[in-house]
């Protein structure tokens, strides 16, 4: 593909008016603020599916703090990782560049040596970066943040690691505020394994779609809600931490996760509930309060909105564009499509898949359909899911409904057709019954792209 075609292709990668979004950073910060940018914190949690908190629609799971959040915030509904797995989304998030830019495609897959991040684009302009938590990405040479490790192990071989928020509570007390943090708190919550049921009924829970519907799977979901639950308090902890230490008055505090939950068709897919993600903004008096946006965005959009807040000019090279005007409450548009991946690692997730979301499509390629869909929660011990996932197998037995929903997780066709405004939980693949333009027109997005990215399609 020539120069003009490559140029055309990122066109629609990239944001809608980027050209005007540096031009907004003085809509944010006067004179006298810009001599004191604002601390910067992103909340990141582990396996956080988007449907799972109660200010997305969820009448199940208790989430007060990240409620709270939403209504002090401007809540985004259409946000994306740019690979549902860990290594490449936190990669993607950190150094504003896709997984086949940065080189972490697969998962447990450092980045191209001299990659930079974020501590490479913020210390320069006064910042301290700090991760405090879970880190899961590499080399350190592309990663030099100040790294806290912030675990307290797991008591049992059944339950997960845990942020220590009181040693948090140690490190935001003794920083000098008048020196702007950039601090990524990252739990490792809500990740396998799940701790025990912590007062959920699960006779009384709704399962996602795609689901199949037995004691095994409701006992799994109350454990995963109890979790989610830890994680809202843990949030609270934080947020509690912040404010008595004086951070409050000019902070940008965002909320996310890496990806969706480990449940089928969720974490490890293309579809809605692996690629679509929390995410919640709250900045008093820049940020309006209780609102919400459907402007679709990328978790590659964080880094250089942090390089604008803090006054730098994020370059130009980047896959991801500033959402400052978003932000600002100046647009709800921001990218006319969404490209996720997944490439798997080398063990069991090995069915490599790209995807393109427009406003109302979703077109998911599988690169290997020959090869039977595995992941942790079909191939892993009980913690990973397999303790569910062998009572869909019973189930498939004698269920029809049961054996085509486990049949559709480990097969996949070379292609995947959805109306998400008619099916928002992909339950329909419209390969046969789609307009030849309509998708003619996504294979051709997600063409152009993969060979913008260096990806030979």
């Amino acid at each position: 593909m020539g120069g003009a075609g490559r140029m055309a292709s990122r066109g629609v990668w990239f944001t809608v008016g980027a050209a005007a979004a540096l031009c907004l950073t003085g809509s944010f910060l006067g004179a006298e603020e810009k001599k004191q940018p604002p601390h910067l914190v992103l909340f990141l949690a582990d396996d956080h599916g988007v449907e799972d908190a109660g200010c997305y629609g969820n009448p199940d799971v208790r989430t007060p703090h990240i409620d709270q959040l939403a209504r002090e915030g401007l809540r985004f509904e259409r946000a994306y990782c740019a690979s549902p797995s860990c290594t490449p989304s936190r990669s993607a998030l950190y150094t504003g560049l896709m997984p086949a830019r940065n080189g972490a495609h697969p998962n447990h897959t450092p980045v191209h040596e001299g990659t930079q991040s974020l501590a490479h684009y913020l210390a320069p302009l006064g910042y301290r970066v700090v991760l405090f938590g879970k880190n899961h990405v590499s080399p350190r040479s592309a990663f030099p943040f100040e790294h806290v490790e912030g675990r307290i192990p797991p008591a049992g071989p059944d339950q997960g690691s845990a942020l220590d928020t009181p040693r948090l509570e140690q490190f935001l007390a003794a920083h000098d505020s008048k020196q702007p943090l950039c601090l990524i708190v990252s739990s490792w919550s809500p990740h396998i394994p799940w701790p025990k049921n912590d007062g959920y009924n699960p006779a009384e829970l709704e399962l996602p779609p795609g689901s199949v519907d037995t004691p095994e799977s409701r006992k799994a979901r109350a454990r995963y809600y109890s979790d989610v639950t830890q994680l809202d308090a843990r949030l609270g902890s934080c947020l509690a931490s912040l404010e008595r230490h004086g951070y409050g008055k000019n902070l940008l505090f965002i909320y996310s996760s890496d990806h969706g939950a480990q449940w089928p068709f969720a974490k490890w897919n293309l579809y809605e509930a692996g690629t679509r993600v929390p995410l919640i903004v709250r900045w008093p008096e820049h940020v309006q309060a209780g609102q919400t946006t459907p402007a679709m965005v990328s978790l590659v959009d964080l880094l250089p909105t942090f390089i604008e807040m803090a006054g730098g000019k994020p370059p130009g090279e980047l896959d991801g564009r500033s959402l400052a005007p978003v932000l600002a409450g100046k647009t709800d548009r921001h990218r006319e499509a969404i490209f996720t991946t997944h490439t798997g690692d080398s063990r069991i997730n090995r069915s490599p898949m790209r995807a393109v979301r427009t406003v109302r499509y979703k077109y998911i390629l599988n690169l290997h359909p020959e090869v039977k869909y595995e992941t942790h929660i079909s191939r892993g011990v009980a913690r990973d899911g397999r303790d569910y996932w062998d009572s869909w197998l019973a189930a498939a037995k004698y269920d029809r409904s049961a054996k085509r929903i486990v049949a559709a997780y480990g097969n996949r066709p070379r292609e995947e057709f959805y109306d998400l405004t008619r099916d928002p939980h992909e339950q329909r693949n419209l390969s046969e019954s789609l307009s030849a333009s309509i998708k003619n027109g996504l294979r051709g997005k997600l063409i152009a792209w993969r060979e913008d990215q260096g990806e030979q399609p």
